[in-house]
């Protein structure tokens, strides 16, 4: 029986997905955690911990080196909210271009406000339409290749950059769509710019002073990526100035409040049923299969690895990548009398990863050994049932 701790509320439709080999929130000591948001960066885990699932996109909340040092696997559910971000940030784009809420503000106070009966109307109840506007799409994973083909579909003129565009996300945009070689030629003739990359060293105010002066004046942003990405003083410095036209974003920060030409949402952007669904739902398939089987896909701290269990055991070990350790490990299986079936290793920067399948039972002495081997991380043993 395996036991899997969750964090925050994880909807039913994931849970379900798990086998009657599985207890749900037993224990302390579980084999597994399924979280969303909640914080574990300083979090102890506990030693029977094996696998942390991230029922969602980011990862800023899961301390992933020190849970490669632990030998625990690490894993997200990239996609699982991106249709709902996608949707948000479409009825977003058309919201500026409308300025829906400055007029829905206006008519909560005038009930009986009508545009055709006004002698002296204001600009901004004369919206205009994002057909034929340019729309920049900062970053083309799973979000931004959304956005771009539905905001293609809907007549703009998209523009769109990527610096690490994978061949699987350049053939999810359609072929109409004009891809720039760098930030600037996105940005510079944009009516509208909106962000769509992971949060890390090199996109950290990616949008910035600098980049924001390359953009024509009466831009509107869009940040429903991460808090950090766009720098929200540059932003409040050029809507003060009039470059910007008007600044929306799912993530909070004082120096945005009171302000008509901000909208903040509070952290809404993948938060539909569906999306959640979607994320517990892959949660569960993940943990079940590593449980299980030790296989792997990309996952954020272990390298891919795929490898049918023929065999009735399998013994897995997470290691430091470095030189002779799978000759170490078959070695020690030797040494044991043990006949190795099959045998395969992977690496992903500092971390390596060694399946190794058995026709006989592999011992506790032929398992303790294995983990006093120098950079052995993990031990773990699998039954095939």
């Amino acid at each position: 029986m395996y036991n899997v701790k969750t964090f925050n509320a994880i909807t039913q439709d994931g849970l379900d997905k798990f086998s009657d080999k599985y207890q749900i929130n037993q224990s302390d000591n579980p084999d597994a955690y399924l979280v969303r948001s909640a914080n574990m960066l300083e979090a102890e885990f506990p030693e029977n911990l094996k696998v942390i699932v991230r029922a969602g996109a980011g990862f800023n909340n899961l301390p992933i080196e020190r849970l490669s040092e632990l030998g625990i696997a690490a894993f997200n559910t990239p996609g699982s909210n991106a249709n709902a971000v996608k949707e948000v940030v479409l009825s977003m784009i058309i919201a500026s271009v409308r300025h829906l809420f400055a007029v829905a503000k206006f008519s909560a106070n005038n009930l009986h406000a009508d545009i055709s009966k006004m002698k002296k109307i204001d600009p901004r109840f004369k919206g205009t339409e994002i057909k034929d506007k340019t729309l920049a799409v900062i970053g083309l994973g799973h979000v931004g290749s959304l956005v771009a083909n539905a905001a293609n579909d809907l007549g703009m003129e998209v523009v769109g950059y990527d610096p690490y565009l994978s061949s699987d996300a350049a053939w999810r945009i359609e072929s109409d769509i004009t891809r720039a070689k760098t930030l600037e030629d996105a940005i510079k003739d944009a009516d509208i710019v909106t962000v769509h990359v992971p949060k890390n060293d090199e996109t950290t105010n990616l949008i910035n002073d600098n980049a924001i002066k390359q953009m024509k004046c009466g831009v509107s942003i869009i940040n429903y990526a991460r808090l950090g990405i766009v720098n929200n003083q540059a932003v409040v410095d050029a809507l003060n100035e009039g470059k910007v036209a008007s600044y929306i974003t799912d993530f909070g920060d004082d120096i945005l409040l009171n302000r008509e030409d901000v909208v903040i949402t509070p952290h809404i952007g993948g938060s539909t049923i569906e999306a959640e669904g979607n994320g517990a739902i892959r949660g569960a398939k993940i943990i079940q299969r590593y449980l299980e089987t030790g296989n792997l896909s990309q996952s954020l701290n272990l390298p891919n690895m795929n490898v049918a269990m023929n065999s009735p055991y399998r013994i897995t070990v997470i290691h430091k990548n470095i030189p002779n350790m799978v000759g170490q490990i078959a070695t020690k299986a030797a040494e044991n009398n043990f006949n190795i079936d099959q045998m395969s290793n992977a690496a992903k920067d500092k971390l390596a990863y060694t399946i190794v399948d058995f026709s006989e039972q592999p011992t506790s002495k032929l398992l303790a050994e294995l983990q006093l081997i120098n950079d052995v991380i993990k031990v773990r043993l699998i039954q095939n049932k």
